[in-house]
């Protein structure tokens, strides 16, 4: 009897983890055939444009070319829609009616298939293969009897046990055209960065601007802000354009030539020194960076000192400014957990809130925007 194994997901970049993954499970379940098949439309993606299908497809047949036993399959995109598991597993087992078939999930993914949408149909036509991720000795014997009580059957092993190896993570990077440095294989890497895939537009030159702390920062900023991004459905490369764009001032000397022409509104008021860069980076953004959306201009334009009715984007961009993880001060955990409840407002509020107390003690300027927006989400 032949054993065949499915690899689902977006593959959007494929990774490293994702190929020796894949070699592991050829070797632990004796695997005759591995289909790779990445998604068209993932449900549990929306909100979230993916990259081009043919990108995808070929960075995968670019990484797992050293494995004969793989096959890229078009499948799912081919079939264009949302993409879903049953219908696949239903596609291969027609395929291969005799065949031992599994379909291979990590255990964040085990732990999360009660959700899927018909995870009893999917059972009929294939076993589950599960590799640990980042999971502690001893693992299986719960997870085992858990699926056993919900399902009435087990699972089969796959000896590895992944690191947590983030595709988003990538995507910043990538868009920020930094090196992926064992995140992904080289011919992947190449490839991407050749296609020009996740490339941010303005992010390269924005990231020289800085220093090399601010530009390290501007990374943290991005990849705080596209988690949360991916929860409220707010677009992936926005945020990547405000965030890795939102600081590309805040090095410049006041000659210097990207500053040429920036004059400051009278609307704006006084505007204390810690905040002038904001102003400056949208100016910048525009006229050097070529970004022309006004959302994402007012996300640089006011991530320092907010202003009252902000939108989804803007309130992102300050708060991810303000929380990144190597922010250290009084009252950071507690905006941490405010941040990934299910909206904004309450941690923008608390966040202002603190920021004009730290303000006010230290006898600085209180610029009147900060304010105004204290006030009116106050409310």
């Amino acid at each position: 009897m032949k054993r065949i194994a499915i690899f689902g997901g977006s593959f959007d970049p494929v990774h490293t983890e994702h190929v020796r993954l894949a070699e592991a499970a050829i070797d632990s379940l004796a695997l005759d055939k591995l289909f790779v098949v990445p998604a068209y439309a993932p449900p549990h993606k929306k909100g979230r444009a993916l990259a081009p299908d043919e990108d995808r497809l070929q960075a995968c047949r670019l990484a797992f070319s050293h494995l004969e036993k793989v096959t890229v399959s078009d499948y799912e995109i081919a079939q264009t829609g949302t993409s879903y598991t049953y219908l696949t597993c239903r596609h291969f087992r027609t395929l291969y009616p005799n065949a031992e078939i599994f379909w291979l999930v990590g255990t964040d993914m085990l732990r999360d298939f009660p959700t899927w949408k018909n995870p009893q149909d999917i059972l009929q036509n294939v076993t589950l293969g599960v590799c640990a991720r980042n999971e502690d000795k001893g693992w299986e014997e719960e997870e085992q009897r858990r699926f056993l009580d919900k399902f009435g059957v087990r699972f089969a092993l796959i000896a590895y046990n992944g690191a947590p190896v983030s595709s988003t993570e990538i995507r910043v990077l990538a868009g920020a055209c930094m090196p992926l440095d064992g995140l992904v294989p080289k011919s992947v890497e190449t490839f991407i960065f050749e296609k020009r895939t996740y490339e941010i537009a303005g992010a390269r030159l924005a990231l020289s601007l800085e220093k090399p702390e601010r530009a390290a920062h501007s990374i943290r900023v991005a990849k705080l802000a596209v988690e949360k991004a991916k929860r409220m459905g707010i677009s992936e490369r926005q945020v990547l354009t405000a965030t890795l764009l939102h600081d590309c001032a805040k090095n410049l000397s006041d000659d210097s030539p990207y500053l040429q022409g920036f004059s400051l509104k009278a609307e704006w008021g006084d505007v204390p020194p810690p905040v002038l860069h904001q102003y400056q980076g949208a100016y910048v953004a525009e006229k050097f960076l070529g970004v022309t959306q006004e959302d994402e201009l007012n996300a640089i334009r006011f991530h320092t000192s907010a202003r009252p009715n902000m939108s989804a984007l803007e309130k992102l961009v300050f708060l991810a400014d303000m929380l990144e993880e190597k922010r250290q001060y009084e009252g950071v955990d507690e905006l941490r957990t405010l941040f990934w409840e299910d909206g904004l407002d309450k941690c923008l509020t608390e966040a202002l809130r603190q920021t004009l107390l730290f303000l006010e003690s230290k006898g600085g300027a209180v610029y009147p925007l900060t304010r105004a927006a204290y006030e009116f989400y106050k409310k």
